[in-house]
């Protein structure tokens, strides 16, 4: 784990400056946003950082993966004046951000106090990692990988909507339109995933706490059926989808293919690798039948043969 996550470091150190320096210059309008952009993603970051070692409670970041992106592409909207597009852009984001936000809610990521709410059980796993014990070395790991880093990458997969400024002005045109539809499709997929994950563990424990035996499926520990049964993580391939359609917004704006802001869904992508890799390793240590799972279910994309 340590090593994927060095590797994911310099991939955000050295994936957007190399693409950003293949691609066109910035105009003055971009550059400006991009500069109040970079501000809040400095504010927050460093917020994140300090609160979570107040409070030992390192899913700060977390609390705000669903928000930042809405924060970023309204306020390039407004910078353009409203464009159709990047209003449009900024609505399915916005979609996105309401269904994920109502997600970690549930799960008890929000309460009354902002500060609190229940962490990610992977950081508490991670800092049993001789490698990060201390208060120093999960210091450093929680500013750079868990503050920085995560806030830089939710920075860098909403940066289509920068690269859409350029264009703006421009008519929406049926590609637009296209994009929009697919991906409110995988915000839907990612909902269905979401809602029957959660209503497995909502019966599991629920029958635990009743002090009886768990019968099937329930026995297993994971849910496998729904979009399960064809995927072992329904809700991460939807995630990783919906950004990398959202890029495509900025080129339907340019009519090119490739620019400098793919780098944010590829470094989504690389992260969402490491972290379901992660995931897996806790979960086969904890239920015997992950293993076959595994071996039956794709982790993304439905296994063919």
């Amino acid at each position: 784990m340590i090593k994927t996550i060095i590797v994911l470091i310099l991939t955000l150190i050295l994936l957007p400056i190399a693409t950003f320096y293949l691609d066109d210059p910035l105009t003055a309008e971009q550059l400006q946003a991009l500069q109040v952009c970079l501000i809040m993603y400095a504010s927050v970051s460093l917020l994140c950082f300090v609160v979570a070692e107040i409070t030992r409670n390192c899913s700060q970041v977390d609390k705000l993966w669903s928000i930042m992106p809405l924060v970023y592409v309204w306020y390039i909207a407004s910078q353009s004046g409203f464009d159709n597009r990047l209003v449009l852009m900024a609505v399915m984001v916005t979609l996105w951000g309401a269904r994920l936000t109502f997600n970690f809610g549930r799960k008890g990521g929000y309460t009354w106090r902002i500060w609190a709410g229940e962490e990610d059980y992977r950081w508490e796993v991670l800092r049993k990692n001789p490698a990060l014990k201390g208060p120093v070395r999960w210091g450093l790991f929680n500013l750079i990988f868990i503050s920085f880093y995560q806030q830089g990458l939710i920075l860098l997969f909403s940066l289509p909507a920068l690269v859409a400024l350029k264009s703006a002005g421009t008519p929406l045109s049926i590609f637009d339109y296209i994009i929009a539809a697919v991906m409110l499709g995988f915000i839907i997929i990612e909902t269905i995933a979401d809602q029957q994950q959660w209503n497995f563990q909502k019966q599991k424990h629920k029958i635990l706490q009743s002090g009886q035996n768990l019968p099937p499926p329930y026995s297993a520990g994971f849910v496998q059926s729904g979009l399960w049964k064809w995927s072992r993580h329904p809700n991460y391939m939807a995630e990783q989808a919906v950004w990398i359609v959202f890029y495509f917004f900025s080129v339907s704006a340019t009519g090119q293919w490739f620019n400098w802001s793919m780098a944010g869904f590829l470094l989504l992508i690389i992260l969402f690798q490491g972290s379901s890799d992660f995931s897996e390793k806790i979960s086969s240590s904890k239920y015997p039948a992950y293993v076959d799972y595994i071996k039956k279910t794709g982790r993304f994309i439905p296994k063919i043969l």
